[in-house]
């Protein structure tokens, strides 16, 4: 499927509060393309609790649960117990979450609700930081990155949630990027086929957090998967497949984009010093080499 060949419909209406350049509103005008109006989004405090506009008026034209920040799961199961109680199998249960409120705040939540097996499509917006509340850490803050917490830089590997998710056994797992529009698509249209716990986690360049220029978002986003730094892949019954850049990378086919240029395009990553890109540059060899030993099992 080409980009012009995306249904006409938007969910995500204009008049919303997103900064300029968001990468947000990209991915989730994407996905509920996909879904369509049968979806109810259940959203915990992250950005998109402030970019759906201010009460009583909303800019996202789905039904939408504002809840507390640890609660996204827990409450996407209760709504699918009250849907299923009810009968109608034919409405979406989306847990729509930063990484903040995935990664850390929660996970216990997330967990709890893989392992009983409920019914939803739990989405990680990955924005590698706690934006909304001022650029702190997350567990998925990368080494050497500034926030407002890591002023010298994080020194500490990122966690890799989706990992955890797959130890979960649960039937679907994928990884996306806005710059890659029908690759999203497709995989959250698979998503919502499938019976079950779901997740997908969605890289997310944020321009204020990230330090660059707003008008770059899309172009981040596209070098963060040209050059390794995020991988593109699908986890379906237990088996590990890549797609998009990641698989012509692994496959030899495509040489994988200069990862320092990709650095230098972010203030966060301005002070790093030659030894802190060395050791960037070894943890995300490491994880390569991960990867290619999970794809050869």
């Amino acid at each position: 499927m080409a980009i012009k060949d995306l249904p006409r419909e938007e969910y995500v209406l204009e008049g919303n509060a997103s900064c300029p350049g968001c990468p947000i509103t990209i991915a989730l005008r994407i996905v509920l393309k996909a879904l369509g109006k049968n979806t109810i989004l259940t959203i915990p405090a992250s950005c998109s609790a402030v970019i759906q506009s201010l009460y009583p008026k909303t800019s996202f034209n789905v039904p939408t649960l504002n809840v507390a920040f640890e609660t996204a799961a827990a409450s996407a199961s209760g709504i699918a117990a009250s849907l299923q109680a009810q009968g109608k199998e034919d409405i979406t249960v989306v847990a729509w979450a930063g990484d903040g409120g995935s990664y850390d705040i929660g996970l216990q939540a997330l967990s709890g609700a893989l392992e009983r097996g409920t019914n939803f499509l739990y989405i990680c917006y990955n924005n590698q930081m706690y934006s909304n509340t001022g650029i702190q850490r997350s567990g998925a803050t990368p080494y050497g990155a500034w926030t407002t917490t890591t002023w010298t830089g994080k020194k500490e590997r990122q966690k890799v949630l989706a990992e955890i998710v797959m130890a979960h056994h649960i039937p679907y797992v994928a990884t996306a990027s806005i710059a890659y529009p029908e690759d999203l698509y497709r995989k959250t249209k698979k998503a919502q086929g499938i019976r079950g716990p779901k997740y997908m986690e969605i890289i997310a360049p944020c321009p204020p957090g990230w330090r660059f220029d707003m008008s770059k978002t899309v172009e981040l986003a596209r070098l963060s998967v040209e050059t390794g730094a995020w991988l593109l892949y699908e986890f379906e019954n237990e088996r590990l497949t890549f797609t998009g850049p990641t698989r012509a990378i692994l496959e030899g086919d495509k040489e994988p984009a200069s990862v320092e240029d990709w650095l230098r395009m972010q203030g966060r990553f301005r002070d790093l010093t030659t030894q802190d890109l060395e050791t960037f540059k070894q943890v995300l060899q490491e994880r390569w080499d991960h990867y290619r030993k999970l794809a050869s099992l």
